[in-house]
């Protein structure tokens, strides 16, 4: 029996849904434990991807000062004793972290219990509950490359179709900006310089702005006169066919968005979330920046010109190579590698 815990945004609970559907085609049975807080509930709560759903009250202790970072370490510690009773219930002999403060209560409690620990980092720079755990786990997995204690370089798990729609771009004659479905005010506001120049060129121009961003931008768009030119939309549930169109993309730099493009193909100019812990988005960005297999740029440094330069770059044979390059960078079947990892460390009972 597995247990998968942790989560709170979408980016560590993509990657437990990932590995709860790899177990599940194995015939491999799981469980799992989150958080009341965060979108834990909302993902798995009623989800046949487990046997059993668990969420315990806890809440993050980093960024926390006095009396509420003592509640929350109260709070983790409960969740660590509970969980280790619902591990022990359930008989479990491997359980994965995929980090957040969701997974504290469930991680400590396996390392009471001696159950097998094993973490997902999905980003370039470690959390810090991740941190914490590490010298505890048997393996630590991820895809960038890291100097961490039982490292285990592996595919970051990513859906079939960002795949199976890849291609090999060729000229750089529609761009596609990001603004996240919440929209991201700076890529929105850059977007309303940059398009009207883009235009002019003859590239085409999606423009993702958020639901609570929409109005606005479609009433600049409007003022500008070119409204009409633009494929402005709030948020597109079939986003892999958006990314599949686009020949580069101006978005933020988490986890899930780098690699999915990489499975695509598609090329970035990543302007990171200036608030994010550790600063962790800009170092994903910068592992490929650093190939040259795209561009990052602070959200206050964001400049049309630079842009544009980068942009006219990206002809020919340079972006058939960058495009080539960056699809190398990741293979199919992220899930099933971590888990055949797992099982070469600690077998799993099988039946």
């Amino acid at each position: 029996m597995f247990a998968i815990t942790g989560g709170g945004t979408g980016g560590h609970l993509a990657i437990a849904k990932a590995l709860a559907q790899e177990l599940q085609s194995q015939n491999l049975k799981a469980i799992y434990i989150g958080s009341t807080l965060g979108q834990d509930k909302a993902w798995f709560e009623h989800s046949e991807l487990f046997t059993q759903c668990y969420f315990l009250e806890s809440s993050g202790v980093v960024n926390k000062s006095g009396l509420h970072k003592l509640k929350s370490i109260f709070k983790q510690l409960q969740a660590t004793l509970e969980a280790r009773k619902i591990l022990k219930a359930h008989k479990v002999t491997h359980i994965i972290s995929v980090g957040g403060f969701s997974a504290g209560g469930a991680s400590m409690g396996a390392i009471m219990a001696r159950i097998p620990l094993f973490i997902h980092e999905q980003n370039a720079i470690k959390g810090k509950l991740n941190e914490i755990l590490t010298p505890f786990a048997k393996a630590v997995f991820g895809s960038f490359s890291s100097n961490s204690k039982n490292f285990i370089h592996t595919s970051y798990p990513v859906r079939d179709e960002f795949f199976t729609t890849s291609r090999i771009r060729q000229e750089c004659k529609n761009i596609l900006f990001l603004g996240g479905s919440q929209g991201a005010k700076g890529i929105n506001d850059f977007a309303l310089k940059l398009t009207p120049l883009l235009l002019q060129k003859g590239i085409n121009v999606a423009h993702q702005c958020g639901e609570r961003d929409f109005e606005r931008i479609r009433q600049e768009y409007e003022n500008l006169g070119i409204l009409n030119k633009v494929d402005l939309f709030a948020f597109d549930k079939n986003l892999v066919m958006r990314l599949q169109k686009a020949d580069l993309c101006i978005a933020r730099s988490g986890a899930s968005s780098l690699w999915e493009m990489a499975a695509n193909g598609l090329i970035g100019i990543f302007v990171p979330y200036p608030y994010a812990a550790k600063d962790h988005q800009y170092f994903n960005a910068k592992s490929f920046a650093d190939e040259g297999l795209g561009l990052v740029i602070r959200e206050s440094e964001l400049k049309v010109q630079g842009v544009l330069e980068f942009i006219e770059s990206l002809q020919g044979e340079s972006l058939e190579q960058k495009s080539s390059q960056v699809m190398a960078k990741i293979k199919p079947n992220g899930a099933r590698e971590i888990l055949t990892h797992i099982n070469s460390l600690t077998p799993i009972p099988q039946g």
